[in-house]
């Protein structure tokens, strides 16, 4: 079962004077916290199953929790969301951070993928691809991507949104990203929309200093990907090895028009 719903309300999530691409909502603290509190994300984790909330430029996207069916969840959220826009109220805040206050959300400084005059011009054109030819791909399924430094050879990503915790997203990375990354060909290439992260398996390759990815995963992450490696052996263990879990992203993301 799916565990993310993108929702888009057409109309501006973020204001144009947040620099940020993204924000988000992990805990009901965070939706209050500076410095960019936001009235309809604490009303969306109340929602009971809801986990997290990750709002994009344009859209927004709710996560709940496995024990949780849509259709218990998904009227109250519309519902929410209609009301937020229809009304005309702030959906972000902006409020000052104290220099001993933390961070409430996660995103909500710079964009990491914008231009830097002290980058090399290796790391400059990581950027660019990530930026032109990943991040649309991954927003389309209603998350985003953090760039994180790039370490001998290895480019360090954090994914947000809908692909931070899915069973799928080092499969993201590996077949999606990092091919482009070590496979890159040609723009013209890709002018056609791309439809998903495993059609990004064809640009960056004449980057001869990308040598792979490296996915930087939370403490709650890693313990995700722990539990699903383990129900991973035991099914093949039942079924046999050419069993293959169900995962949640390629394909699995539902999107609504608020």
């Amino acid at each position: 079962m799916l565990q993310a719903l993108k929702f888009i309300p057409n109309h501006r999530i973020i204001p144009e004077g947040i620099s940020t691409p993204f924000l988000e909502y992990l805990s009901p603290r965070s939706t209050l916290a500076p410095p960019h509190p936001s009235p309809l994300a604490a009303q969306l984790l109340s929602v009971d199953g809801v986990t997290s909330v990750f709002y994009g430029p344009d859209f927004i996207t709710v996560t709940k929790n496995s024990d949780t069916n849509w259709a218990h969840v998904k009227p109250e959220v519309f519902s929410l969301i209609t009301e937020a826009v229809t009304s005309g109220e702030q959906i972000v805040n902006t409020i000052d951070k104290s220099a001993d206050t933390e961070r409430g959300q996660e995103g909500g400084e710079e964009d990491t993928l914008s231009y830097n005059e002290n980058d090399s011009e290796v790391v400059g054109m990581i950027k660019e691809l990530l930026d032109t030819r990943i991040r649309p791909a991954i927003q389309e399924d209603g998350g985003d991507v953090e760039f994180r430094g790039f370490e001998n050879g290895l480019v360090l990503l954090k994914l947000r949104g809908a692909c931070r915790t899915c069973d799928s997203s080092t499969v993201t990375l590996k077949n999606g990203i990092e091919s482009m990354l070590m496979h890159y060909v040609s723009y013209l290439e890709f002018k056609r929309r791309l439809h998903s992260i495993g059609l990004l398996t064809k640009v960056l390759k004449q980057i001869e200093e990308v040598k792979g990815i490296q996915q930087v995963l939370d403490q709650e992450e890693e313990i995700a990907m722990q539990e699903f490696a383990k129900f991973e052996e035991k099914l093949k263990a039942q079924k046999g090895p050419d069993a293959v879990a169900s995962t949640v992203g390629k394909g699995s993301l539902d999107t609504v028009e608020a």
